[in-house]
């Protein structure tokens, strides 16, 4: 077999296992769900080896999207780290065979501790199984090695499993976009869920009337060095704004530079402008840039009084995308 074909066939089983596996949920993934929802303590998650590292890799998708969790190491709790397992906690445990021995350590000292858990195993019939509170199935029928041995098909399963959880308790949770911005408020994906109210500018705001010039428009643009002015009315609400590529344009196409100057905002201004408010994701402003946009005009959103400006700059420059 050839490099593409294997692994073609690695993909296509380890594909077709999570298929089957979608197929076969059932109401005990339900009560799983339900089970690690009404805890008052944290999911702690353990397995060794490569179950291990599934683990690890659970726990920590857990703890990200609002479930208080953690990996402990079989290994360790046999010194001392059972004490990091409260009675208000709940597990999950991870083992294609069930037999590992410990792993039935730590399953002899839950049950000693009367603290319950959920075995993600490929065997209903393994000591970690019979143990367990709630049992999910990996259903693997083969690993995708060459010889049918190396964790492949087995630790797709458990960590699509362990998503599978994970998403669930998200959406009982009603988990929203700015909760995931809280844990994640460092990486990329943090940055672009912040609020436009952390980068937009609120002092000295480009703001006219509707019934300046474009002269003093012009100044108001060059002042403030943002490339808009914000037009409003007597009320300080919002009605139009001008960019600086609108007078450009005008100066182009007559070369009457008094008379350009001399009319009044309200007869050249964009009257429809794109506007975002302050609790409006970073993420969403960007995308609502997309073309020749460059600056965005934060509204008040009861009174759509203008409060701020986000420029192109502003969100480029914190790395995010």
């Amino acid at each position: 077999m050839n490099i593409i074909e294997r692994g073609k066939t690695t993909l296509l089983l380890e594909s077709e296992n999570l298929r089957d596996l979608s197929d076969k949920l059932d109401s005990n993934f339900e009560n799983a769900v339900n089970e690690l929802f009404k805890i008052r303590g944290r999911v702690i998650t353990s397995g060794v080896g490569k179950s291990g590292h599934i683990a690890r890799k659970a726990a920590a998708t857990f703890a990200s999207t609002g479930t208080p969790s953690f990996f402990v190491d079989p290994n360790e709790c046999m010194h001392g780290d059972f004490g990091m397992i409260t009675k208000d906690d709940y597990c999950i445990l991870y083992s294609k065979g069930g037999e590992s021995r410990e792993i039935i350590e730590l399953v002899n000292w839950l049950l000693r501790q009367n603290i319950s858990y959920i075995a993600i195993t490929n065997e209903m019939d393994s000591t970690l199984a019979k143990n367990a509170k709630i049992v999910l199935l990996t259903h693997v029928k083969e690993e995708a090695c060459p010889l049918k041995l190396a964790p492949t098909v087995s630790t797709t399963a458990s960590l699509a499993l362990s998503d599978a959880l994970a998403t669930a308790l998200m959406e009982l949770r009603g988990f929203r976009a700015e909760d995931f911005a809280v844990f994640h408020p460092g990486g990329s994906l943090g940055r672009q869920l912040a609020k436009v109210k952390s980068i937009m500018h609120t002092e000295n705001l480009p703001i006219i009337s509707i019934d300046a010039t474009l002269q003093e428009a012009l100044f108001k643009i060059i002042e403030c060095k943002l490339g808009i002015a914000i037009a409003v009315d007597d009320n300080n609400i919002l009605k139009g704004i001008i960019v600086d590529g609108d007078l450009k344009r005008l100066l182009v196409k007559d070369n009457d530079i008094q008379n350009i100057l001399s009319k009044k905002v309200k007869d050249i201004m964009n009257t429809s402008p794109k506007v975002i408010y302050e609790d409006t994701l970073i993420g969403e402003a960007l995308h609502m840039m997309e073309g020749k946009i460059t600056n965005l005009v934060v509204v008040d959103k009861e009174n759509n009084k203008p409060i701020g400006i986000v420029h192109i700059h502003d969100i480029l420059k914190i790395k995010a995308f």
